[in-house]
């Protein structure tokens, strides 16, 4: 299964280093809606569920009494064991079929680009027993196609992404299909009459092309090739990287690039 890549040691620590950065703006809209909900009483505890190396696990940490993050991979989690100081963080690892927790005792279920791999249906029976009275699900991802602009070179520079993609995407499954139908499943799957699915939620972050060669090793899709055909992987991230250099020529090594993404959010309330 695609989901075991994210067990091996050496992508988890590519992964910590190279996916893109936490998106603040999903962070604050789901803590915005938790908040709204609860009207602002004090929030004790969060489950971030497929927190991998507690990117998100850590943005959640200074809102909750008590945040713990689960995940099926015991590397994922060493490494965010490494890369977390927050007291009030802890890590556990598990499914997020089957949540470690007691009934009603959850403020926050979050998913960040992890839902995915979820079997939703199990999942979502989970959330529904672990969830507080007033409690919320928040789960978020983004589109999988980013689009670069630089000036007047953001055409040249899509092309090559594209043959990227088109290679990569061969090995796409259900969990990336997931991703490309916006969660639109999960939320459709949720038992609760007040619940929102917002598409469409755009974010631009500046990449430099050692960072552009790095998120695309990130991508599990990069890995699932390397698995296949390890020449065929490096041969493509060399040649990409060639190209991005021939097109921005001097520039190069000095200027970024806009990578621009769509994001969108699925949100409910148990009430």
């Amino acid at each position: 299964m695609a989901v075991n890549l994210f067990k091996k040691s050496a992508f988890s620590l590519i992964y910590q280093k190279y996916m893109i950065p936490v998106s603040d703006e999903i962070t604050n809209m789901a803590l915005s809606y938790v908040k709204g909900k609860t009207n602002g009483q004090p929030l004790e505890m969060a489950l971030d569920v497929g927190c991998g190396t507690g990117r998100y696990t850590l943005s959640l940490a200074p809102h909750f009494t008590k945040v713990l993050g689960l995940d099926i991979s015991e590397s994922q989690l060493s490494v965010a064991k490494d890369m977390t100081l927050a007291k009030n963080v802890s890590y556990m690892v598990a499914p997020a079929e089957k949540l470690p927790v007691k009934d009603a005792s959850v403020d926050l279920v979050h998913a960040g680009v992890a839902a995915h791999w979820f079997t939703i249906d199990k999942f979502l029976d989970e959330t529904m027993r672990v969830l507080k009275p007033g409690g919320c699900l928040a789960a978020h991802s983004y589109e999988p196609v980013p689009e670069f602009e630089y000036n007047n070179l953001s055409h040249d520079l899509n092309v090559v992404m594209a043959e990227v993609w088109d290679t990569l995407f061969q090995y796409v499954d259900k969990s990336t299909k997931d991703m490309f139908c916006r969660y639109q499943h999960l939320y459709e799957a949720i038992p609760l009459n007040d619940k929102e699915h917002i598409t469409d939620i755009p974010a631009k972050i500046q990449l430099s092309i050692p960072e552009i060669i790095g998120f695309i090793q990130a991508i599990y899709l990069c890995e699932q090739l390397k698995e296949k055909d390890m020449r065929r992987a490096e041969k493509i991230l060399i040649q990409t990287e060639k190209r991005f250099r021939e097109i921005l020529g001097e520039k190069a090594d000095s200027d970024c690039l806009n990578m621009y993404m769509k994001y969108y959010c699925v949100l409910a309330c148990k009430h």
